[in-house]
């Protein structure tokens, strides 16, 4: 078994550098993969409402714990914030009910999981709520609402204070939007998750955090291939086909994804693959016996296309008959 190095955060937590994400993990298999993934030494696991899973998540967790793999101390449970939970009066309920889906009494991170506010929408209703406000209307579309980002993550604030959630965290903000947050945060976000692989570098990015102390998880380390079967993506755009990738590959006897992953954590990231193979769960966790060098991360760095694959400017008008940009 092989455990990833460790991240330290700015209040000198230990962040593990590779995780497993759970988006679309189907239900069934779900628990089982859990249990897996902890056997081969993951303990770092991306959860969100959103995924709708969480309720597996918790029952592979608990099974895992109750049959001695781990201890809940040993691991880092992250989930998020969704959209229609950002009124402040919300917040707290919405976090509870993934503590209760998952089976915890706190969480190591939550964060918020986009800069989107929509209408509320109960749990008796619709759990969870996605992103159509109404499914059934004649043109179903998100329903956006007035909501300061200052206010969420005031709210945010109170669940750390509260001790439900260890830290607290961003997800998918621009660089202008992360300052705004740090002029009025009385706590910091500790970690900032983003999309971050070697078609969308985002280096100016990565140096801001740097400098501010706050940790970055990479989601979609590897790319395209979780967006090419929705629609999202090209299979011309995968960088696990990319020449440059492939030849570091057979120069280093890695597979393309090893070397893809491998780069995200030189770069001082943390990264969270998602996968549903038993071997590639190993192979995912195998990359620290050994290192690209300069010129290689150099290499990998010129890839940058700029290829943003979830960018609610532009899923949101084709998905969800809304125009909702939130990246330039």
């Amino acid at each position: 078994m092989s455990f990833a190095p460790a991240l330290t955060l700015a209040d000198g937590g230990q962040f593990p550098a590779v995780g497993l994400g759970f988006w679309k993990m189907p239900k069934p298999d779900t628990p089982g993969i859990v249990r897996e993934a902890i056997r081969a030494g993951y303990r770092h696991l991306d959860c969100a409402c959103d995924y709708g899973n969480e309720p597996q998540v918790g029952e592979g967790l608990a099974a895992a714990v109750r049959d001695g793999l781990c201890r809940r101390e040993d691991l880092w449970v992250t989930s998020k914030l969704w959209n229609t939970y950002h009124e402040p009066r919300h917040v707290r309920a919405a976090c509870e009910r993934s503590l209760r889906d998952l089976r915890l009494d706190h969480l190591d991170l939550y964060l918020v999981h986009f800069p989107i506010a929509l209408a509320f929408v109960p749990f008796d209703v619709r759990y969870p709520p996605e992103w159509l406000h109404d499914p059934k209307a004649a043109r179903p579309a998100m329903q956006p609402i007035k909501v300061p980002y200052a206010d969420t993550w005031g709210a945010m604030e109170e669940l750390q204070r509260a001790g439900l959630v260890k830290r607290i965290g961003v997800c998918n903000l621009n660089i202008s939007a992360l300052r705004d947050v740090l002029s009025y945060a009385a706590i910091r976000p500790a970690v900032h998750q983003i999309e971050l692989h070697p078609y969308l570098t985002q280096p100016r990015m990565l140096r801001y955090c740097a400098q501010e102390r706050i940790a970055v998880t990479a989601f979609s380390p590897l790319g395209s291939p979780s967006y090419e079967s929705i629609g999202m993506a090209r299979p011309d755009e995968n960088v696990l086909r990319d020449p440059v990738v492939t030849a570091l590959a057979a120069r280093h006897r890695r597979t393309p994804a090893q070397i893809v992953l491998r780069w995200g954590v030189q770069r001082g990231c943390a990264v969270i693959p998602k996968t549903q193979t038993p071997s590639r769960l190993a192979e995912n966790l195998a990359l620290f016996d050994f290192a690209l060098t300069a010129d290689e991360m150099a290499a990998i760095d010129r890839l940058d296309r700029h290829r943003r694959f979830n960018d609610p400017g532009h899923f949101g008008e084709k998905a969800f008959n809304t125009f909702m940009p939130i990246f330039d």
